[in-house]
């Protein structure tokens, strides 16, 4: 028996800005969207065209509260081949919330408060 990973689930308030924010951040694309005809729910899975795991962003129609993130120590790591081009790309977008300098990484929130891990390419 052998297991891949298919994708990793963060739930949306506003599936446009989200969309947009993996867009720009992350280089991610739509790969598909799943809308059923009531309306009660988009699910809008974002790829990076290189890997098959891919983001899967869930919309609930009826959900008013944000989610509770707890201490947000869950998170999606993404390994990028230029860490200086990158940085600064984040930075430009003001959405970096957290470095270790020491370890060479960094963190940058999404719309919904989700952290995402930033790690150099080994060479």
């Amino acid at each position: 028996m052998k297991f891949k990973i298919a994708h990793t689930n963060f739930n949306v308030m506003d599936m446009d800005k989200s969309v947009q924010f993996y867009k720009e951040a992350l280089g991610l694309e739509e790969v598909r969207r799943v809308e059923p005809e009531d309306g009660s729910f988009i699910l809008v899975f974002m790829g990076d065209g290189v890997t098959g795991h891919q983001v899967e962003l869930t919309y609930l129609r009826d959900r008013e509260e944000p989610y509770d993130l707890s201490d947000n120590e869950i998170h999606l790591a993404l390994v990028v081949d230029d860490m200086d081009a990158a940085y600064q790309h984040h930075k430009e977008m003001g959405c970096i919330c957290f470095e270790n300098k020491d370890m060479g990484i960094y963190f940058i929130e999404d719309p919904d408060g989700y952290w995402i891990e930033i790690v150099p390419e080994k060479r």
